[in-house]
């Protein structure tokens, strides 16, 4: 297994979105919030070598890592930094397929992160 840092994306205005979704899952939503806590930790542990039915390569880099609870289908949109980190950059919750413009909003982030990595790495303190 190759371990790999899991990273959340910043927007210039400090925020993490995805972050900030989780912590409204966790109060509407303890078990989503769970499972979706979970996946991340096997996207660190297995980081490259996550496969369906837990992750899936969407287009141009970016993936979706799949959590359903119940009939609910929880989504957070990542991609990878090199080897060095999975950067999560969106969110959602689905009913069939991940809309196109949620994929162009990540793809938009990824191009941020890699032009300035250090700007769009979130970090505890900013």
């Amino acid at each position: 297994m190759s371990e790999i840092p899991v990273r959340f994306y910043r927007e210039v205005d400090g925020s993490a979105p995805v972050l900030d979704w989780l912590v409204e899952l966790s109060q509407k939503d303890r078990q989503a919030f769970l499972k979706c806590r979970e996946a991340l930790g096997r996207l660190a542990t297995v980081g490259h070598e996550l496969r369906r039915p837990q992750a899936h390569l969407l287009r141009d880099g970016i993936h979706e890592l799949r959590v359903r609870v119940g009939r609910a289908n929880y989504r957070i949109l990542y991609f990878f930094y090199g080897h060095e980190a999975a950067v999560l950059a969106h969110s959602l919750t689905k009913e069939q397929r991940v809309p196109p413009t949620e994929i162009d909003k990540a793809l938009e982030r990824k191009r941020r992160f890699e032009a300035d990595p250090a700007r769009h790495t979130y970090e505890e303190d900013s």
